[in-house]
């Protein structure tokens, strides 16, 4: 100790000691890394075990889920057929995406890439994969501004999914609520139930799920309550939305219109896919 403190050529023998040692702290060191290995593999197995029951009990609540959705649509068919009504159809549509947000505090506006050229018109019902997300208030060439069901400017017609009661939705400025006006105190409302689209002036197709009640308040001596419902589309998180064509743009011909629309959607499925304009899609 005392020559390594006073003398530099001791290094080189402190090197080479090291060197010599190096085996033996490894055996050392040995026990300690087989149990964390050991532990870490058991983590491992238990983790998987536990996420693969996680997945069986999925599997099972969906496989239960789709049987209840085959009785039903069998259902639905026989109601249909004894009403004899006709059969509805997919309704056609185009996808977009998000360009920008309006950064005016006071609307809730943004732009999608999808515009005339796509078929796009005012009006047109925008959703995303939860339900409405609003509707197209302006088209350019390429792109489009869409007027959320969030803004304060914007109202719709709806009605409650378990009776079918009817109301006008508005926007309260706020992505996570909306005003349903003119509430009865005496009206069947609850907390929980879902608002869909009523098909009522014929801008939206009835049936597209656009909020859920979130607070009904009942003021004594007030003829209507107030009602407020939180939208259930991701306001503030969808990034790609489906555009709706429930009936053909204004003043275009239905065969024409039907013909550009499937244009348009094998030239957008060809950009997916990375296909070019000679090449035919599998």
């Amino acid at each position: 100790m005392f020559a390594d403190t006073r003398f530099t050529r001791m290094e080189e023998v402190r090197a080479q000691l090291s060197t010599l040692v190096a085996p033996i702290q490894w055996a050392v060191s040995l026990p300690s890394d087989i149990l964390t290995w050991g532990s870490l593999a058991l983590s491992d197995q238990r983790a998987l075990l536990e996420e693969n029951r996680r997945l069986r009990e999925q599997i099972l609540t969906l496989s239960h889920r789709v049987q209840h959705m085959a009785s039903l649509t069998a259902e639905n068919v026989r109601l249909r057929e004894l009403l004899s009504a006709s059969r509805q159809d997919d309704m056609p549509f185009i996808t977009a995406e998000l360009l920008s947000l309006d950064p005016d505090p006071f609307t809730h506006q943004m732009v999608v890439d999808r515009g005339r050229r796509h078929g796009v018109y005012v009006g047109q019902p925008v959703m995303d994969a939860s339900g409405l997300v609003g509707q197209v208030t302006a088209v350019s060439g390429y792109s489009s501004r869409v007027l959320t069901v969030a803004d304060a400017s914007h109202a719709l017609p709806v009605q409650v999914n378990r009776n079918g009661l009817r109301f006008i939705v508005r926007g309260s400025g706020r992505y996570d609520a909306l005003k349903v006006l003119h509430v009865p105190d005496t009206a069947d409302i609850r907390e929980g139930d879902l608002l869909i689209t009523s098909g009522l002036a014929g801008r939206f197709p009835a049936g597209y799920p656009v909020a859920r009640v979130a607070e009904v308040v009942h003021d004594p001596g007030q003829p209507f309550a107030r009602v407020t419902a939180t939208p259930v589309a991701q306001l503030q998180r969808s990034r790609h939305f489906l555009l709706l064509f429930p009936t053909p743009p204004p003043g275009a011909d239905d065969e024409a219109w039907e013909l550009e629309l499937s244009a348009d959607a094998m030239e957008a499925a060809r950009a997916v896919i990375g296909l070019d304009a000679d090449q035919e899609a599998p």
